[in-house]
């Protein structure tokens, strides 16, 4: 009898929360873009039952807000929801805004949205005179915010939703967000820019001249990894970021050897800044043949461009204006009994005592992946390779966490966390960092990792930035984190998330000044995604 009752109870109350209508309320956690003229903002969900009528709609935006850099603010109706989805929580029915189908990445899909209504150059408090005919059931509103295309990449945007009226009274607001602070962001490259279906694997540098170096794979065909018809592109900014040349390809193999564009590929670039002459050296894997099968699998054994994935090189001693011809260093520094060796995708570094290093990722001749570091000490002219730091590792980035000690950040096909190894002496031996498989979490994805020394930034203190999915599972959730201890600890109150949705998640760190943090990133909303975060919005409780 007992047990009856209880699930009588449980029973009543499961039907009582669908059996009133509702709203429930989702402010979203993604980059805002300029030139975009549609930003999701909020998402609202009326489950109506008695309701018929959407009335009015109320926002305001924080003191804070700079107005003159919002264009608009619209509301759209996104429609109702399918009855395979009845008794789920969802906040829309379709996604409102691509950023994957080129040409459509920069305005919402007309096909999934109604605007409503719509405020130029909006108030501090913007009310939306709805008087919009619900469908019984759920039905999907959302709000859009349109900046005005000079804003600031360091404007932070915060809005309360305030009211949201039916034709009945006294219907609960639920939210499922709140005190969520937007932060503008830049498309550099977005789905069928240049005619190119997809830009993937971003590298990050700030040049000895100030100048940002955004690198990436050109993908022409689709979004598929190598190997198909894919380039090196690099866009510019000599203004910090807030705006960026045309791109310029950096590598190209064309139609060598008589064969297509696509059996010429190359891609997954690393790009690294000799900071004692200023030149910058992109590294990056050719892969010549393999009848477009992917080269992780069909690179084989060997040396000659035939068989096996190729590493090369490019120079620019022009701050990143023009690119040298590729130069093959496969036989500095692969061993013939491994499947492939390519760079560790994002960027390489500079050591205090002048050694250029990149990190690298090899198929052993057991066809497992291994990363490692590859080393110059004569400025680019000769490469070395020692060991792998740890097996069934892949994509990794490195840091000089103290004069002539490397840290080595490694994806771990293990899954779960990030791996972590220490070197003193350019890779002939690792040992394991304390950190590693424990401190930093990932779904299996790039991450990037530098370091930032006190003299070169506000704070003062030696800090190591990082920033990846940070989740076990899906590549979301986009954070930067930093470290005070030398990576043995990334405090939740030293962490700053940029998105909370799904993209491809790989992402490349720079500082573009003392006192501000750069982040190319594969985003929601964008291919090559750019925002700037101050330092001090990362790590906020020093030297105030």
């Amino acid at each position: 009898m007992k047990k009856a009752l209880i699930f009588l109870f449980l029973f009543v109350a499961a039907v009582s929360q669908y059996a009133a209508d509702t709203i429930r309320v989702k402010e979203t956690q993604i980059p805002l873009l300029l030139h975009r003229t549609d930003n999701v903002l909020f998402y609202i969900r009326i489950d109506a039952k008695k309701a018929q009528k959407l009335e009015e709609i109320s926002l305001t935006f924080s003191d804070k807000v700079n107005l003159s850099e919002i264009k608009s603010v619209k509301l759209y109706y996104g429609g109702t929801e399918t009855v395979q989805k009845q008794g789920q929580l969802f906040f829309s029915p379709a996604t409102y805004i691509t950023s994957f189908t080129p040409g459509k990445t920069r305005e919402a899909n007309s096909s999934y949205s109604l605007k409503v209504a719509e405020k130029i150059s909006p108030a501090r408090k913007v009310v939306f005179d709805a008087n919009y005919n619900l469908f019984p059931g759920i039905n999907y509103f959302w709000i859009s915010l349109q900046m005005n295309p000079n804003a600031s990449l360091l404007t932070k945007v915060e809005a309360v939703l305030e009211t949201v009226k039916l034709d009945i009274p006294a219907v609960p607001v639920i939210s499922a967000t709140e005190g969520v602070i937007h932060r503008v962001g830049l498309g550099v490259r977005q789905a069928g820019d240049d005619g190119v279906a997809a830009y993937r694997i971003p590298g990050l540098v700030t040049t000895k001249k100030g100048t940002v170096l955004g690198v990436y794979d050109i993908r022409y065909n689709n979004s598929v990894d190598l190997q198909e018809h894919i380039d090196i592109g690099i866009s510019r900014s000599t203004d910090k970021g807030q705006t960026w040349e045309p791109m310029r390809v950096a590598m190209s193999f064309g139609e060598y050897g008589g064969l297509p564009k696509a059996q010429n590929g190359v891609g997954d670039p690393s790009i690294l800044v000799d900071k004692k002459t200023g030149a910058i050296w992109i590294a990056a894997l050719w892969t010549h043949g393999m009848g477009n099968g992917r080269a992780w699998f069909n690179s084989q054994q060997g040396m000659d461009i035939d068989h096996t994935g190729q590493l090369m090189l490019a120079k620019s001693t022009d701050d990143g204006k023009t690119w040298s011809e590729p130069i093959n260093i496969t036989p500095q520094v692969k061993d013939p009994s491994w499947f492939l060796l390519l760079q560790g995708p994002g960027m390489g570094i500079t050591m205090q005592n002048g050694t250029l290093v990149f990190p690298i990722q090899f198929i052993d001749s057991t066809r497992i992946p291994n990363a490692g570091i590859m080393y110059s000490k004569d400025r680019g002219k000769t490469w070395h390779i020692h060991n792998a730091a740890r097996s069934n590792t892949t994509e990794a980035q490195v840091a000089e966490v103290t004069p002539g000690v490397l840290m080595l950040n490694m994806r771990d096909n293990r899954g779960g966390s990030r791996a972590v190894s220490i070197t003193t002496d350019l890779g002939k031996t690792w040992t394991e960092h304390p950190s590693s498989r424990s401190v930093l979490q990932e779904p299996v994805c790039m991450a990037s990792l530098i370091k930032v020394e006190a003299k070169d930034n506000i704070l003062g203190k030696d800090i190591l930035l990082f920033s990846n999915p940070n989740t076990t599972k899906g590549r979301n959730h986009i954070t930067i984190k930093a470290s005070l201890d030398g990576g043995l600890s990334f405090p939740e109150e030293y962490q700053v998330m940029l998105d909370e949705e799904d993209g491809w998640g790989y992402s490349c760190l720079t500082m573009i000044d003392k006192e501000t943090v750069g982040i190319l990133y594969e985003s929601s909303v964008a291919h090559m995604t750019f925002q700037k975060i101050k330092l001090r919005d990362i790590i906020p409780f020093q030297n105030k």
